[in-house]
């Protein structure tokens, strides 16, 4: 039994040697040994190990999102790094990734601000087509009533520039005073929660539908399917536009952009149910456009 032990011992070293010169003949595999100071000893006892970064580096430079992201770990590639002579594996975030903390990190700042959003602080300077958009909320806040066939807005326009904002301070207006039930949905993420819990899947959506004001907010940001955008999307609005609830949206598109955003689900173009989804969206509410200086500053 000894001897096939040492059998065995002396066959995966072999293995293993043979499985780092091979790896050797590769420029990238060099350059990082090189890198991390290793002898062939060092390195040959974390052959695989080095193989996997290299692998998970190609991976990053060939992506072009994070639903493209093929290694162990999404959105962060795997990186070893020398300490005290011991080499350690650990995981950095990649850019994509890094995007979607800050965007996350912003978008926190910004619900908190929205949170307490009131038309009073509404900044009443401006050009003529953000007072257009005022005087239009105004409007709605002292006309609303619950079950009246009201639009709601359409508001598109340049990144920053107050859209949301203007929305939410209508909203709690009009849940304070009138007692409306409002909600704010940022779609990208709706549609994200909505494939990931199928428990609440009826629920939401249920919500959605009914609920007495609601905001789509920052459509046309999602990565385009045709489940998110007939079965998700195309529901609530038909059952919106049926009840005669107000809807409100917010974009960086016009409507004529959103609809090829929409008509594009992959390799796929449906420029018929892109078109359905957009007369909703008109039967709902009427279109505004908001360009002005980045607010969020």
């Amino acid at each position: 039994m000894p001897l096939l032990k040492e059998m065995n011992l002396s066959s995966s070293k072999k293995k293993l040697q043979e499985h780092y010169f091979e790896m050797k003949k590769d420029p990238s595999f060099q350059k990082l040994i090189h890198k991390l100071e290793l002898s062939d000893q060092e390195a040959m006892k974390i052959t695989s190990k080095l193989q996997d970064t290299l692998e998970e580096v190609i991976h990053c430079k060939n992506c072009k999102g994070m639903y493209m992201c093929q290694n162990s770990l999404k959105g962060h590639v795997m990186f070893p790094e020398k300490k005290e002579g011991c080499i350690y594996f650990s995981y950095a975030p990649c850019q994509f990734q890094k995007a979607f903390l800050n965007s996350r990190n912003e978008k926190n700042e910004l619900a908190n601000t929205n949170c307490y959003a009131r038309m009073k602080d509404i900044d009443m300077t401006g050009d003529k087509k953000r007072m257009d958009v005022i005087k239009w909320i105004d409007q709605f806040f002292s006309e609303y009533e619950y079950q009246k066939d009201m639009k709601g807005i359409y508001l598109y326009g340049s990144f920053g520039s107050g859209k949301t904002f203007l929305v939410n301070a209508l909203f709690h207006e009009l849940e304070l005073s009138k007692h409306a039930s409002i909600l704010v949905v940022y779609f990208p993420e709706a549609l994200r929660n909505l494939k990931e819990d199928w428990d609440f899947y009826d629920s939401k959506m249920r919500q959605y539908q009914t609920v007495d004001l609601l905001l789509l907010d920052d459509i046309g940001a999602e990565k385009v399917t045709e489940w998110g955008r007939d079965e998700v999307l195309g529901t609530i609005l038909q059952y919106r536009m049926e009840h005669r609830l107000p809807t409100f949206f917010t974009s960086n598109m016009n409507l004529n952009d959103l609809e090829k955003h929409l008509a594009e689900t992959g390799k796929n173009v449906d420029t018929i149910k892109a078109r359905r989804i957009i007369e909703r969206i008109k039967q709902l509410s009427v279109s505004f456009e908001l360009i002005s200086e980045n607010r969020r500053k």
